[in-house]
């Protein structure tokens, strides 16, 4: 009778998880079958959990906007250009076709309100603005997305515009799309854009302006707050997506689907797929001390090593009882240190094996103390009866 019980037991508790392992891997043989190619990522460890055809070259449209607002945003913390920034448009900027806000050359408008044209109405005519305020022009800011794709180690895209438009040589995947869209999202104030449904521009004029959001999943899917459309000829259309519930944000990257609809469908239920067969288990949060080391001669005694975002390992959803390990590796450390200067990586580990590699970063700024203060704090130590 005992036997009995503890087989009538297991068959409770591991029945549902076949079933569950099986309803999903059904779902999965039926996702993204109009699309040319597609992926899901989970963001905070980069994982993918689905792929088709995610190295295939193809016209990615206004997606490649996304590249452009990477820099505009680097320019803003930066402090080479700023929000309250007044533009004047160029002659060049305003004959853009496609996608816009219809900009008049002359008209004056911030760069806040440019960038929420880029980000919500997906504006040829503001993103080649603030391309021309950065760098001069439109090609020498191409010059600069191009840089910055090779430096994430990027293999299949190159750029020859800054708006997506069809051109010869303009191309993306699914993958190289998903790593942009991660490395946009480090940039949290992308949300604030990316996330609004409807906004006003030149509101305090004649010429107020209605912009809808053209990623329409920000206000009908649950948790989603970005990224990016895109709509060519070419690429027909596309999507970056991301939406966030509890502890798990995914990206989505959707291209060539033959239209609007289908593609939305296709990507809510991605990202269905995801948030039902997968969860984040948090082990550090952003900004937590992951470790701490000792620095000599420094204005500070520790330097607090932190990571830039959640640090954590996706599991399948179910019962889970793997331990894991946090070791960190830390480079060699000279002064002065910056706040969120890389200073090694973290790694976490299931049974002695690598699961997640991470960059560590400075948690705080540490300045060389001069030879007078170095003097001064031996001296107390000294006095103290603390050794360095």
């Amino acid at each position: 009778m005992k036997k009995f019980i503890i087989l009538l037991l297991l068959v409770v508790l591991i029945f549902p998880c076949i079933v569950y392992a099986e309803e999903n891997k059904i779902n999965e043989t039926k996702m993204l079958d109009n699309a040319v190619s597609g992926l899901l990522m989970e963001e905070s460890t980069g994982e993918v959990i689905f792929e088709k055809e995610k190295d295939k070259q193809v016209a990615v449209a206004s997606m490649t906007k996304m590249v452009a607002q990477i820099i505009i945003l680097e320019n803003i913390e930066n402090g080479s250009i700023k929000w309250s920034d007044v533009v004047t448009v160029s002659p060049n900027a305003a004959e853009m076709g496609g996608s816009q806000i219809y900009l008049e050359a002359g008209e004056k408008m911030t760069v806040k309100d440019l960038f929420k044209g880029v980000s919500m109405a997906s504006a040829n005519d503001a993103v080649v603005q603030l391309a021309e305020v950065i760098s001069g022009s439109e090609a020498k800011f191409v010059e600069l997305m191009n840089k910055k794709v090779k430096d994430l180690g990027l293999k299949n895209t190159n750029f020859v515009n800054a708006t997506g438009l069809d051109e010869d040589g303009h191309y993306s995947s699914a993958y190289d799309m998903a790593v942009i869209a991660r490395e946009l999202l480090k940039h949290e104030e992308i949300l604030k854009f990316s996330s609004v449904y409807e906004d006003y521009l030149r509101e305090d004029s004649e010429d107020k302006f209605w912009l809808v959001n053209t990623n329409r999943l920000v206000k009908f899917y649950d948790g989603a707050d970005g990224l990016k459309t895109g709509h060519t000829d070419n690429a027909k259309y596309c999507i970056a997506a991301t939406a966030k519930r509890d502890d798990m944000r995914l990206i989505a990257i959707v291209l060539g689907e033959e239209n609007s609809k289908t593609r939305n469908a296709e990507t809510m239920a991605l990202l269905d797929f995801g948030f039902n067969s997968k969860k984040v288990k948090v082990l550090k949060k952003k900004g937590e001390v992951i470790d701490k080391i000792n620095i000599s001669h420094g204005s500070r005694e520790y330097l607090d090593l932190v990571t830039d975002s959640d640090l954590g390992v996706l599991e399948n959803k179910g019962i889970s009882n793997k331990k894991y390990n946090i070791d960190t590796k830390i480079d060699n450390i000279t002064l002065p240190i910056k706040k969120g200067e890389i200073v090694g990586k973290v790694y976490i580990k299931e049974k002695g094996k690598k699961v997640l590699e991470k960059d560590l970063f400075a948690g705080s700024n540490i300045e060389k103390l001069s030879f007078i203060d170095i003097y001064l704090d031996t001296l107390k130590n000294g006095l103290l009866g603390k050794v360095n």
